[in-house]
């Protein structure tokens, strides 16, 4: 990345590599436009990370009222098993959550919610990769690239094995 990086204290103004700290930087220099986007694309990647947060918790609420209403006998005072126990059946493929989904089942909306919650941390890693590549930082895109690999292949394995 081009400049001190975000925070670094480090300014590159016009007079060369004197110290400059917080808002009252030069705003101009050639290490600005990288410090810049750097800060756009944190920007962005903050901005998913929230986005995925809030959607997935939104979810899942939606989907814990649904189990509510659609089972009233919830709100009361219910035995642990009779909702998690062996032989109670919470959709675990992704054809079950889409058929709980479709029927209006909560559990079906909880599943999803898990689903988006797991899938916003790779989210932010792929949008790192298309942030590297704007920022033109091979060597950042190829180790990002490597963990955005693992991740998805972490989750094909863990969905191939059930």
């Amino acid at each position: 990345m081009s400049g001190g990086g975000v925070g670094s204290g480090v300014g590159s103004g016009v007079g060369g590599g004197d110290v400059q700290a917080g808002p009252d930087r030069a705003k101009s220099g050639p290490g600005d436009e990288g410090d810049r986007r750097v800060r756009r694309l944190e920007l962005v990647i903050s901005y998913v990370l929230r986005i995925g947060v809030v959607v997935s918790v939104a979810v899942i609420l939606a989907g814990l009222v649904l189990s509510f209403v659609r089972h009233p006998g919830y709100s009361g005072t219910i035995d642990y098993h009779s909702v998690a126990g062996p032989g109670y059946h919470f959709p675990d493929t992704f054809a079950a959550v889409a058929h709980s989904i479709a029927s209006g089942g909560g559990r079906g909306f909880i599943m999803l919610g898990l689903a988006l919650l797991v899938l916003t941390p790779v989210m932010r890693v792929a949008v790192s990769v298309f942030g590297f590549i704007f920022e033109k930082d091979p060597p950042m895109v190829a180790v990002t690239i490597f963990v955005l690999a693992v991740l998805i292949g972490s989750l094909a394995i863990g969905v191939a094995s059930r």
